[in-house]
């Protein structure tokens, strides 16, 4: 595989070149408002800091890769999000349900397990995602627990960001700019309402019993 090999997958990149996306590049400043305002929330707790070092791991791969537009910053750019999501997968089980870490870690391989069933019906790599949102939505509603509203919220503005990522091909002929960087944008927000809705239970709550020989 040609790692090097050029990827011209958005509507606003019409050839090569550093600066061939200005409105999806300039989106990527998003991620960073995000990560430095989690950061703030964090107030020093572990689990914050990680989901801000996240956040901005996202702005750095996003932005390498929109500038250079190789399949390494593809690839750079995809892992960059899985790493938030896995970590996010594990986190919310401790933290808002507080199952032991040695269960907790299940989290990962059950996305990964429905990342691939989603992909082998073929369905969209970031629909999972959206699954695991509305799905955190729900089970914190059935417990009525008054975080379910800020996961619904994220569930919608993610769905959004999808639409708008979708109909960047569609809309080219229309809108040069194309509607790639909305996805960004919205995204920045999602990982937010996310990672500050984590970030207020490990506030408001003790912390989850550690198991032996087991992170916290």
């Amino acid at each position: 595989m040609n790692w090097t090999a050029y990827v011209d997958g958005y509507c606003e990149r019409t050839g090569p070149g550093l600066w061939a996306e200005p409105f999806n590049d300039l989106a990527n400043l998003a991620f960073l408002v995000a990560a430095g305002m989690t950061w703030w929330r964090a107030g020093g707790r572990r689990t914050g800091r990680l989901l801000a070092a996240l956040i901005g791991l996202i702005f750095v791969a996003s932005t390498v890769f929109h500038l250079v537009a190789t399949r390494w910053g593809a690839v750079a750019d995809s892992t960059a999000i899985l790493l938030f999501v896995l970590f996010y997968a594990i986190a919310f089980p401790r933290i808002f349900f507080r199952v032991p870490a040695k269960w907790a870690w299940l989290g990962a391989p059950a996305f990964l397990a429905l990342t691939a069933a989603i992909a082998a019906l073929g369905g969209s790599l970031y629909l999972p995602a959206l699954v695991g949102l509305a799905g955190f939505a729900v089970v914190l509603g059935v417990k009525r627990d008054p975080y379910c509203l800020h996961f619904a919220m994220a569930a919608a503005l993610f769905a959004l960001s999808l639409a708008f990522r979708s109909i960047d091909d569609v809309v080219c002929g229309d809108f040069p700019a194309g509607t790639h960087f909305l996805w960004h944008l919205l995204n920045a927000v999602v990982l937010y309402l996310v990672s500050n809705a984590m970030i207020a239970r490990t506030a408001e709550a003790p912390s989850p019993p550690r198991d032996e020989g087991a992170p916290a």
